[in-house]
């Protein structure tokens, strides 16, 4: 019997469609107390469009039709932001967004499609709103919650002044949770717990970095994959992740080097050399790692491929064609596929134009897209293979060799902003 940590299995053959559900779909059958702004308004840090559960249930068979099989979802949980990384209520559902009932349909309808769920953890920190800490406004340090967090003076100044009390980046909207207190660990373990009974497929982990404390990951870890043992784990971290890919963490990582090394290579206005990108795609896949990683082009995080400096049609084909030949779990940020534009947070975070879905399917890059899933389903060799890189003067070759099946990805330096900048070939 093989005892040896292993990441979930499913996750090397998964596309995943990262969805930001304010901005996604409306659906009418949901009908959500309030004042929203026109579907299509330019998004700000502050206004909210409606998008809803019931808006993504309704578009699952086209999700489908792309050739995904995962979802990632951005924050659904009860909060007073449209990204709904400001946690009030961990156990309910955005009100915005719909009710539980509409929750468990859609894991059922997309289940039913083939499609799995992976929802995102924020465990890091909290809202003001969120009934522990706003016991500490009300009752000060004689608050039965005073050790959920770590505050430095009375009273809180939570909304004026300086905050006296640990936060995100300094943001007093998102104070942080004191994860040495049992309670507050007990807490969030039985979040993670409650969905994963509920029926969902992994966590995808909000800056699980700053949790800087190994044995809280690992007894999430230990919970989770007591309820479901295929759930993939995978965690937000931006740079060297050895630490957390020992196999009693996470499954995997959100894979940003090999973004790095892609728009330094195809985008950047001082672009980095050929040489420089294939060493730095050969380091965001080292040998021997641990699990699984998610590697994406896209999130709400960047700036949309689309909206890159030296952004083209080519550059974005040949983008998408890497991040489809190389090892790991991939990650398209919703409306990639039809060529969406968007800047720097918030700006990327537009609502998707379905009136215009029609002209977007004629997009080179959505038909370009859908050969790709093609491809990578039906050649295994994508999805399990083995991985060489070779580097040449003019020439990179990146190898996927599984069985008696290879398939090689060759790029020519010089010819990206063509057809001809790269071929796939069958040996």
């Amino acid at each position: 019997m093989n005892n040896k940590p292993q990441s979930p299995s499913w996750v090397k053959d998964a596309v995943f469609y990262q969805i930001f559900p304010d901005r996604f779909c409306k659906s009418e059958r949901h009908k959500a107390i309030g004042k929203f702004v026109p579907w299509g308004t330019r998004p700000t840090r502050e206004n909210m469009f409606g998008g809803n559960l019931a808006g993504i249930t309704d578009k699952l068979k086209y999700i489908k039709s792309i050739g995904v099989n995962a979802l990632y979802l951005c924050p659904i949980f009860k909060s007073n932001s449209n990204h709904r990384y400001h946690t009030v209520d961990y156990f309910e559902i955005d009100p915005v967004l719909g009710t539980l009932k509409d929750f468990d349909n859609l894991v059922q309808k997309a289940h039913a499609l083939g499609l799995r769920i992976i929802l995102d953890g924020v465990f890091n920190h909290c809202s003001r709103g969120f009934f522990q800490f706003n016991s500490l406004m009300e009752l000060g340090a004689n608050s039965p919650y005073v050790d959920w967090f770590h505050v430095h003076s009375w009273p809180i100044h939570a909304y004026s002044g300086k905050p006296n009390y640990e936060c995100w980046w300094n943001y007093p909207a998102l104070p942080k949770f004191n994860t040495n207190n049992p309670d507050v660990r007990e807490f969030l373990f039985s979040v993670g717990e409650y969905w994963a009974k509920r029926g969902i497929d992994g966590w995808r982990l909000d800056v699980p970095n700053e949790i800087n404390d190994d044995s809280f990951w690992q007894e999430f870890r230990r919970r989770i994959k007591k309820i479901n043992k295929d759930a993939y784990i995978v965690g937000e971290i931006w740079d060297e992740p050895s630490r957390w890919l020992q196999g009693d963490q996470f499954d995997g990582v959100m894979n940003y080097p090999f973004r790095k090394a892609v728009t330094a290579y195809l985008f950047d206005e001082n672009p980095i050399t050929f040489k420089e990108f294939a060493t730095r795609l050969a380091d965001a896949f080292p040998r021997d790692r641990f699990g699984t990683p998610m590697n994406l082009l896209g999130s709400h995080d960047v700036t949309r491929l689309a909206s890159l400096p030296n952004s083209s049609i080519e550059r974005v084909q040949l983008a998408l064609t890497l991040l489809f030949f190389l090892p790991g779990a991939i990650s398209l940020y919703y409306g990639d596929e039809i060529f969406m534009e968007g800047g720097k947070d918030p700006d990327n975070r537009r609502a998707f134009p379905w009136d215009k879905l029609k002209e977007g399917k004629k997009h080179p890059v959505f038909a370009h897209l859908k050969y790709l899933t093609a491809l990578r389903a039906s050649e295994p060799a994508l999805r399990q293979g083995s991985l060489d890189i070779v580097f040449s003067n003019d020439e990179l070759v990146i190898s996927r060799k599984f069985r008696n099946h290879t398939l090689e990805l060759h790029i020519f330096d010089g010819n990206v902003d063509q057809q001809t900048g790269y071929a796939i070939t069958k040996a």
